[in-house]
């Protein structure tokens, strides 16, 4: 009985509490991190044993960023009490985060129900912005609001789509920095995950807390030679006007890669640095939507769009 609780990691956590929803998600079921296999690194990065301060992740759409993200805040809830405060890019988006992600997590999570009051209840402590549970609070808010960024003091900050975020705020300066100012009384227990799909190449934020990271990239095999490689947009092929001809070729052998190879590549693969970060308290990952598995975002989708979009 005097032992203490075991230090789990994020994707530990994720695999033996997280259930996702039908609110939540398009797959309901318990978490499986075979699914994304590339977010377990991710996760646990995120950990109170990792010694990262903070985690950085550029990445495309449909590869599970920000379940990746609710199940660091599940297992803060549940296994590390503190302050969390979550930045979405204004207080209206930080509302809808709380009614499609947040609300769900809590209530089709058993670890989580009992942990945080119902909102009906009196005095739970439980409203749209701000979730009281034992040990800590999670206040939700806006990169637009200034107020917001400098209202508590916390551990954790969950800086989601800072693509998205205001240069400056009400004239008190760049949000990130705002909202990281609240997490210094912490030292080095601080952490903090920021986390975006690029915009503008060399006007993006993300793009450059990546470029100050160690760059990971996740290497997969190829299922021909085993080569091991990242993805890249340009490997993707197909006959013009024909985008279910799409195949990945592979940068040695040169061998197209079937859709359905991505699944076995995805289990095979490992994140790999490719930079010295100048913050060596600070990890980067990127990620494309060529990961994206199986059933969730296709290569011939991919093409589809690319079509589309030309012109």
């Amino acid at each position: 009985m005097l032992r203490p609780p075991p230090q789990l990691r994020v994707s530990e956590w994720a695999e033996r509490h997280r259930i996702l929803g039908s609110r939540a998600s398009a797959e309901p079921e318990p978490w499986r991190t075979s699914r994304t296999p590339y977010l377990r690194e991710v996760m646990d990065a995120l950990s109170a044993v990792h010694p990262a301060r903070r985690v950085v992740f550029m990445k495309g759409a449909q590869v599970g960023a920000t379940e990746a993200g609710n199940n660091w805040l599940g297992y803060i809830l549940h296994h590390v009490p503190a302050p969390v405060l979550a930045v979405q890019p204004t207080v209206e988006l930080a509302k809808r985060f709380s009614r499609q992600r947040v609300d769900p997590l809590l209530e089709e999570t058993p670890a989580l129900r009992e942990r945080v009051a119902p909102a009906r209840a009196r005095d739970s402590g439980n409203t749209l912005l701000s979730k009281e549970f034992p040990g800590g609070i999670l206040v939700l808010t806006g990169a637009n609001s200034a107020v917001g960024l400098r209202s508590m003091t916390a551990r954790f900050l969950f800086l989601d789509e800072i693509d998205a975020y205001p240069g400056d705020v009400e004239g008190e300066g760049d949000p990130i920095a705002l909202a990281e100012a609240r997490a210094r009384t912490f030292g080095w227990r601080r952490k903090a995950f920021l986390v975006s799909t690029p915009t503008i190449a060399g006007r993006s934020r993300i793009e450059r807390e990546y470029a100050a990271s160690d760059q990971r990239r996740y290497f997969v095999p190829c299922p021909h030679c085993g080569e091991m490689q990242w993805l890249r947009f340009e490997r993707l092929r197909w006959e013009k006007g024909d985008p279910r001809s799409a195949r990945y070729h592979c940068e040695a052998c040169d061998e197209p890669i079937e859709e359905h190879h991505k699944t076995a590549m995805l289990a095979g693969g490992e994140w790999r640095a490719t930079a010295t970060a100048e913050d060596p308290h600070t990890v980067g990952f990127h990620i494309s939507s060529l990961y994206a598995p199986v059933g969730w975002y296709s290569w011939e989708q991919v093409a589809r769009d690319w079509e589309a979009a030309q012109g």
